[in-house]
């Protein structure tokens, strides 16, 4: 059964018009990850708010057929739980409002963001926030590594989560899509939810003027209105920027940009953007420096082969199609690309 503890301020209070101080969802069932296995992990917690009984050893092997692969991106989450008939609405630039809303409105909200350990250093990670409290300054998070009892404080989480452009997930059923979308509002709108995050971002390039992450999401916001020239200054200001140093501890000495090593395992909008802008060797030397520390990173295999094959370097491009598909058979533009570059080669 799921239940929303609140406590409000006054009885009778609409907290359409005010939300309570402290939420709290119960009725998630945790999960422990295993290797790799956040995102499976997550979501099936996520759809367990909702009676599903599948955990990360059913989505996982869907979800990453690779079991050392690094991303599973939140798309990919969102597509595997339309398929088992929940709705999700994937968005960036969130905030805390609408986590609150939507948590006080009985919908546990999936974010993703940075977390650093000391064994392992800086990565990406997803938490699901089950609740919120105001007076202690927190939310409430079932984390697949941590256990069903994480505080995230609101001093620190907005800055791990801007790493990440403040990405949410809210799965929830079609008999609630209303209530959702009702909070939602105007973000159900993939131009508008994107022109929210370019103002956000332009707005924290001004006030953060060295902060990398606001840079980089100024590029993403850019890159997906179309502005490719504008995507590609904001992502050469970031990667010049100081690097955020308590974010990437047991950093490579050699790594080729500024930000944290391992940021480009989750976030490829940098090679897009350089690719589209026709600077291939950037896109070469960024997708190359991760394939030299995990040989198993298909999105830097496709991302090096489409650059390898727009100076000329087909067969190159051809063996980077072919790892990208060895990882992940259901990558759909790698196979698309590579029928085209061998199309090429046969004539």
């Amino acid at each position: 059964m799921r239940l929303v503890a609140f406590s409000l301020t006054l009885m009778g209070l609409s907290w359409a018009a005010e939300l309570p101080p402290s939420a709290f969802l119960q009725g998630v069932r945790h999960e422990y990850q295993r290797f790799n296995n956040c995102g499976p992990a997550t979501i099936g917690m996520a759809m367990s708010f909702w009676g599903s009984r599948q955990t990360q050893y059913q989505i996982a092997p869907v979800l990453k057929p690779n079991k050392q692969d690094k991303n599973v991106s939140p798309e990919e989450m969102a597509t595997y739980a339309r398929e088992q008939g929940y709705r999700v609405h994937h968005g960036v630039a969130g905030d805390y409002p609408l986590l609150k809303r939507l948590i006080a409105a009985g919908f546990p909200v999936i974010v993703e963001t940075w977390f650093v350990t000391p064994e392992a250093g800086g990565m990406g990670h997803y938490r699901l926030l089950v609740g919120y409290d105001d007076t202690r300054g927190i939310f409430n998070a079932f984390d697949s590594y941590y256990g069903p009892r994480v505080t995230l404080r609101y001093s620190e989480f907005d800055g791990l989560w801007q790493v990440f452009n403040r990405t949410y997930l809210v799965v929830y059923t079609t008999e609630r899509a209303s209530r959702v979308e009702a909070i939602l509002g105007e973000r159900l709108d993939r131009r508008a939810l994107w022109r929210r995050s370019l103002s956000l971002a332009r707005e924290e390039t001004q006030t953060q003027p060295t902060n990398a992450f606001a840079w980089f999401n100024l590029g993403s916001s850019l890159l997906r209105l179309g502005d490719v020239g504008g995507a590609v200054q904001a992502f050469d200001r970031s990667r010049k920027l100081p690097l955020k140093r308590a974010y990437d501890p047991g950093r490579p000495a050699d790594t080729a940009f500024n930000w944290p090593w391992r940021m480009l395992w989750y976030q490829f909008d940098p090679l897009e953007a350089y690719y589209r802008a026709g600077r291939y060797q950037d896109v070469i030397k960024l997708a190359g420096d991760v394939l030299g520390r995990v040989s198993d990173h298909e999105e830097s295999y496709y991302w090096r082969a489409m650059a390898r094959a727009a100076v000329g370097q087909t067969r190159a491009a051809i063996g980077d199609l072919q790892a990208a598909l060895r990882y992940k058979p259901g990558y759909s533009q790698a196979r698309e690309a590579l029928r085209k570059l061998q199309g090429r080669v046969s004539r």
